[in-house]
């Protein structure tokens, strides 16, 4: 597995341990030396364009924050950033902006920055209040995962905003979930999010058959089963066989399976939607019709 690859569907940054699960440590340490990707700090590796982003805050007289601060804390992405995230005192004026970057006015107190870095919580709460949801939901579940901030520091530091954004932020608190296995997952999340009459819950034990299934996103009222499909999926034979036979057993008890490359969530977000919306539709028909309480009701 190419270890370039995988840190790109990373969003261009992992943490050693996920890069060494993922492709082995030897794969690591032949992209490292063959400039393909590049550490960090202790424990971090990113792509090489990521790697020089703290001496464009430091020109500047500013700090890392947003996307670019998630970098700095390891965190996986959506996609790399394309612009160094830098946040300045509201009311400076930045005469020369460097190339690539953008630039954030607001106000941090010396509480919220670690060495010319946002801190963790205040860099979560950036990117909720600031970003898309999608992007927003990457940085807020990779956060979580981490152990770097907790839903209830989460919660509680939302619930504090004020202003615009707060909104936006409150609802990233809401959704977000250390139990999201990968920014992959989490961005088909936030399309789920959209849907009406879709609840859908990160990484589901399934227990109705023998064996257990755990997938990665299930409604269970619905018995629908969304499947992110990553650049790892399978791996070997004997993964390949496995998750084969649990697709198969899924559906002959009832459930209704989909599955998602990582291009179509990335980059066709409205025809995942759409594909989710029509599963919708044959699973209350199909639900319904073997409960005659419920078409009642709906009728």
């Amino acid at each position: 597995m190419d270890a370039r690859l995988v840190l790109l569907e990373l969003g261009g940054v992992a943490r050693f341990a996920d890069l060494v699960r993922r492709v082995g440590r030897h794969a690591v340490e032949q992209a490292v030396a063959s400039g393909l990707i590049e550490r960090l700090r202790h424990g971090i590796y990113v792509l090489p364009e990521l790697g020089e982003q703290q001496r464009v805050a430091y020109a500047i007289s500013g700090h890392l924050s947003h996307l670019s601060a998630a970098t700095h804390w390891g965190w996986s992405l959506k996609q790399a950033p394309r612009q160094v995230n830098v946040t300045v005192p509201r009311h400076r004026k930045v005469r020369q902006r460097p190339a690539r970057t953008h630039i954030w006015y607001r106000d941090c107190s010396a509480h919220d920055l670690v060495d010319g870095v946002t801190e963790p919580l205040r860099t979560v709460i950036d990117c909720a209040r600031d970003l898309e949801l999608d992007e927003a939901l990457c940085v807020a579940d990779s956060a979580l995962r981490s152990g770097d901030v907790t839903a209830r520091e989460l919660a509680q530091a939302s619930d504090l905003l004020r202003g615009p954004g707060s909104r936006k932020a409150r609802r990233v608190a809401l959704l977000a979930s250390d139990s999201s296995a990968n920014p992959l997952e989490s961005t088909l999340r936030a399309i789920c999010a959209g849907i009406p009459g879709l609840n859908v819950l990160p990484q589901v034990l399934i227990r109705e058959f023998e064996g257990n299934a755990r997938v990665d996103l299930a409604d269970e009222s619905l018995r629908l089963v969304l499947e992110a499909e990553g650049y790892e999926t399978h791996g070997t034979r004997r993964g390949f066989d496995a998750d084969c036979r649990r697709y198969t057993v899924l559906a002959a008890s009832g459930w209704l399976v989909l599955r998602f490359t990582w291009t179509q969530v990335m980059f066709e977000p409205d025809w995942v939607a759409s594909r989710i919306r029509e599963a919708i539709a044959l699973q209350r028909l199909r639900v319904d019709r073997h409960n005659p309480a419920r078409r009642r009701a709906s009728l």
